[in-house]
């Protein structure tokens, strides 16, 4: 059965309870249907399903991982029609995978993951939600990801303004923009993509810039209907271009992390700087003086030129105050606004803070990360059995698509779930001596890398500047690493059938 209800109507058990319906917990879904287990529930807590391709709506939004990367390697798309998808293109897809494999009936809509507590007697998980719901599962499986919580600043006086406000990931599509002036505070991944695109609506837009990010040309353009048409006809072809296009981006590690051949890619980015921006003081402010791939490195081809507009103005002197109807720049100069639109990203390495997950022994998550954030392969933690993260600590990715990531651990997630299922195993906990052996092994690589370059302030760090976020190596490396669980890394206790 997909879900157990109890006599107290709000309660459910089930065998596996997922989080989220991205491509992490819609990839899990499928995965366990395709392995024959269909006891499994998925929470979301929107009314519809695609995680950050669901909630990003704002102009321009597009990925910057080339779209034939960007899909599962079970389902892949012959009909993309650009090198970069834009946002309703992923989202389609998603919608077109939930349907296809049969996974929409096992999501629960509108409910909030808000914690979860291991009862080891039992071993299960009971997972609590915003609106008191309960659901009992032997496995949870968390999908949430990093990217979906929006991170404010702190803007003196904001509470006071009579504009509009709003974050990229939240945007108000029903404030008209034509004509309006327009701040925007950040100029990370969504700003460079909604920058060029409101620009040419707006009477004045005043770009608040903390630090420049590092900008490579996007080379995007449209898939020709014929092309698409082969890969329909001749999935080989599609899988021969997907494989030369994954080594590609692999080959970018060098690149992009390592210090060395980085100045050569840095040298390459300024050029095109030089090239873009007219007015020689902007052009040195959108600069960056730090190691290129400390910050992530952004994909545009309309960001800089949109630098050139009159109606556009960068600020780099922050923001000192916020009035009732103006935003009161770091050097005193005050600005009429009618609208403050943050592009200021996400809570990444503290994303999990406002859970209450608690494992074995009332042990809390936010304990066992109290040092930072850190998981075995980063998808287990010790004293938390049964319990599996998807894009979890240092397992994101700065040059190549995070879908293969995402695929690899599911591969080695299900290989852990199986033997729970069949309840040939009781609980599943990663020992600690491998745990730490793992993350030591993590982090003296990454401090031979660009992030261990003074200077670099990223949300890839964490409040001590430890890098939590990013797989310091090849993503071919990781799954040879997760093709498979060895149980010798895990403490197991028998199921009751056995």
């Amino acid at each position: 059965m997909v879900q157990r209800q109890t006599q107290d109507q709000r309660k459910y058990r089930t065998s596996v309870i997922i989080v989220g319906t991205g491509f992490s917990g819609l990839g899990m879904a499928i995965r366990l249907k395709q392995a024959g287990i269909s006891d499994f529930i998925v929470l979301e807590k929107s009314a519809d399903l695609g995680g950050t391709w669901r909630d990003n709506t704002y102009p321009g939004c597009a990925c910057d991982v080339p779209s034939l990367m960007y899909s599962f390697s079970f389902e892949q798309n012959p009909s993309w029609s650009r090198m970069f998808a834009r946002q309703g293109e992923i989202s389609d897809y998603l919608q077109h995978c939930a349907d296809k494999y049969g996974v929409r009936d096992h999501i629960h809509y509108g409910v909030e993951f808000t914690g979860a507590e291991y009862d080891e007697d039992a071993n299960t998980w009971t997972v609590s939600t915003a609106d008191g719901t309960e659901y009992v599962g032997r496995a949870l499986v968390s999908g949430v990801g990093a990217l979906h919580i929006p991170s404010y600043p702190e803007l003196p006086g904001v509470e006071g303004f009579e504009g509009e406000v709003f974050h990229s990931a939240e945007w108000n599509h029903d404030f008209d923009l034509a004509g309006k002036r327009v701040a925007v505070i950040g100029t990370g991944a969504s700003a460079i993509q909604f920058v060029p695109r409101i620009a040419k609506e707006v009477a004045q837009l005043h770009l608040f810039q903390r630090t420049p990010p590092w900008i490579q040309p996007k080379p995007d353009r449209p898939i020709p209907e014929s092309v698409q048409r082969l890969f329909r006809n001749v999935p080989l072809v599609q899988r021969a271009a997907r494989a030369a296009l994954y080594w590609t981006l692999e080959a970018r590690y060098f690149a992009v992390f390592n210090r060395r051949l980085g100045k050569f890619a840095e040298q390459l980015s300024k050029r095109y700087i030089r090239k873009a921006v007219k007015d020689p003081k902007v052009r040195a402010a959108v600069t960056p003086d730090y190691a290129m791939g400390c910050k992530r490195i952004l994909l545009s081809s309309d960001y800089y030129p949109a630098l050139n507009r009159t109606n556009v103005d960068l600020v780099t002197s922050g923001v000192a105050e916020v009035r009732s109807r103006s935003v009161v720049t770091g050097d005193g100069e005050e600005r009429e606004v009618d609208a403050i639109i943050y592009g200021t990203g996400f809570h990444v390495t503290d994303a999990f803070d406002h859970l209450s997950i608690v494992g074995r022994d009332g042990r809390k998550l936010q304990d066992a990360w109290r040092n930072g954030m850190e998981a075995y392969l980063g998808m287990t933690v010790s004293g938390f059995p049964n319990l599996f993260f998807l894009l979890g600590p240092n397992t994101g990715l700065g040059h190549n698509s995070v879908v293969f990531m995402i695929e690899s651990q599911i591969n080695y997630v299900l290989s852990c779930l199986r033997p729970i299922c069949r309840d040939e195993i009781g609980q599943i906990d990663v020992r600690k001596s491998v745990q730490d052996a793992f993350n030591a092994e993590i982090q003296a690589e990454l401090a031979d890398e660009v992030w261990s370059a003074g200077g670099c302030r990223s949300w890839y760090l964490d409040e001590n500047g430890v890098n939590r976020t990013i797989w310091p190596g090849f993503t071919w490396k990781y799954w040879q690493r997760t093709r498979k669980a060895d149980l010798a890394d895990y403490e197991t206790t028998a199921g009751q059938s056995r």
